[in-house]
């Protein structure tokens, strides 16, 4: 099978026939600069030219390209370690392993120097919020302590004082009225009535004091001290909450440090092919090695399903527009006799470009293949995605096509004459041009007609010239 490209592809095409218009250059100036010989063999004898009998054929339009095998169908074994990690050991890439079996380490280091910071941490902040606990249970016995307990037991004591005093002033104002008879019968002096007058209104006075510090303890003395210790019971709860908080979040941290200490161990799961990322033409990822840095969410490693194998191919920008899913597809492996396969996919946004050739634009063709045994990812395949097929058309040799500025000839031979003909081509490949007008099946065609024909010599040095001459023209 040979690689074909569309009417786009005439320019391949074109390209080869220079190829042969220099070679004839270098003939034919070879033919000048020993113009003394030219002359006594004469001109060129057409007659020996290889010649080609015009028949109808078929034809295939097709590109090719070089891809390599994937799995539609991956198992990503992902970095689950926060930040940056470095990796110790990874196991060989296509690797069979079984399910459980150590895959890749990382370092545990900065795990281990974190787990030992957050256990501590995690140890204050416990030992804060016991405290701060005992501290509320101890606040909230404090109300129920002040209003059933000190606060009776003062008022108590000042209602006695009270009593205590009213009882004093009865008795002061008896020994008063006693001392004032005693002093209108002579018995005692006036300074005597007024020592206990004096006494009666200071037990008053008391009296009057001690009420009003029963009403003040009563109203305000009450409420302030309910308010402080409500305001000591919500400061411990404050307290213990964020204590406790602190200590969750710090043993938290601490629990998840030590989790992913354990996931710096990865295992297998499953059974399979293990394959690092850099082999799956698909995955932009950097190499994982030994001593390399990974990042969390990054994929390390690769188990792929080989029984859903598939090949992605780029194909150019000019030619996309020509492949549909469903189109036949031969692809050839190493080692291996070309099979046929569909296109599956088309991809409607173009790869992004290669570094040094970011000029180039394609887009991802996929080809789901058959189960096979032998295949593996990575492995180089040659894809040729037959985008039409014609039947029954004239097709002539490359070797006997030329083309000028004025388009594409051929010379036909009928017997021993020889004519030029200028031939309307649509595709072509490496072998064979398929001609739309110009030529008929059954015709004769000169082979190589730059080394037998001088017509085909003098066209080929004319239009050299005026590729020249246009050249200088543009400069």
């Amino acid at each position: 099978m040979n690689s074909y490209i569309g009417k786009r592809g005439a320019s391949l095409w074109s390209q080869l026939v220079t190829i042969c218009i220099l070679i004839g250059l270098a003939i034919g100036g070879y033919l000048y600069a020993n113009s003394s010989k030219q002359e006594e063999a004469g001109t060129l004898d057409f007659l020996e030219a290889p010649t080609h009998v015009v028949r109808l054929g078929d034809m295939s339009v097709s590109v090719t390209e070089q891809g390599s095998l994937e799995s539609s169908d991956n198992v990503e074994i992902i970095c689950r370690v926060r930040g940056q990690n470095t990796v110790t050991w990874v196991i060989e890439s296509g690797t069979y392993v079984e399910e459980g079996d150590v895959v890749l380490t990382l370092d545990t280091l900065l795990i281990d120097e974190e787990i030992a910071e957050r256990s501590k941490y995690a140890h204050w902040s416990r030992s804060g919020a016991e405290h701060w606990k005992a501290s509320v249970a101890k606040n909230k016995l404090a109300i129920p302590e002040y209003l059933e307990g000190r606060f009776v037991a003062e008022l108590t004591e000042m209602e006695k004082d009270l009593v205590i005093a009213e009882a004093d002033l009865l008795t002061d104002k008896e020994l008063l009225e006693y001392v004032q008879r005693q002093y209108e019968r002579g018995y005692e002096s006036r300074d005597a009535v007024e020592s206990y007058r004096r006494k009666v209104q200071f037990t008053k006075l008391r009296i009057e004091v001690l009420k009003s510090d029963i009403e003040i303890f009563e109203q305000y003395g009450k409420q302030s001290e309910l308010a402080e210790l409500e305001g000591e019971l919500k400061v411990s709860q404050a307290e213990f909450k964020a204590n406790d908080e602190r200590a969750m979040a710090d043993a938290s941290r601490r629990d998840r440090a030590e989790q992913e200490k354990q996931y710096c161990t990865v295992r297998a799961p499953k059974s399979g092919l293990v394959i690092h990322p850099q082999a799956a033409a698909w995955k932009d990822a950097p190499d994982i090695t030994e001593g390399g840095i990974v990042n969390k969410e990054q994929v390390m490693l690769l188990m792929p399903d080989l029984d859903q194998m598939q090949v992605k191919v780029g194909v150019h920008e000019a030619l996309v527009d020509k492949v549909r899913e469903g189109m036949k597809v031969f692809v050839k492996l190493p080692n291996q006799d070309p099979f046929e396969c569909y296109v599956t996919h088309v991809a409607e946004i173009a790869r992004p470009p290669s570094i040094g050739v970011s000029n180039i634009v394609k887009y991802d063709v996929t080809i789901e293949l058959p189960k096979m045994d032998g295949l593996k990812p990575g492995m180089t395949a040659e894809v040729e995605i037959v985008m039409d097929e014609f039947r029954d058309q004239v097709l002539l040799p490359v070797e006997s096509v030329l083309e000028y500025g004025s388009g594409f000839f051929c010379w036909v031979r009928r017997g021993d004459s020889i004519s030029r003909r200028q031939i309307e081509v649509a595709d072509s490949d490496a072998a064979m041009v398929r001609v739309l007008d110009g030529v008929q099946a059954g015709e004769t065609v000169i082979l190589n007609p730059l080394a037998y024909v001088d017509e085909a010599q003098s066209d080929a040095l004319l239009n050299l010239d005026q590729l020249a001459s246009n050249s200088v023209g543009e400069e």
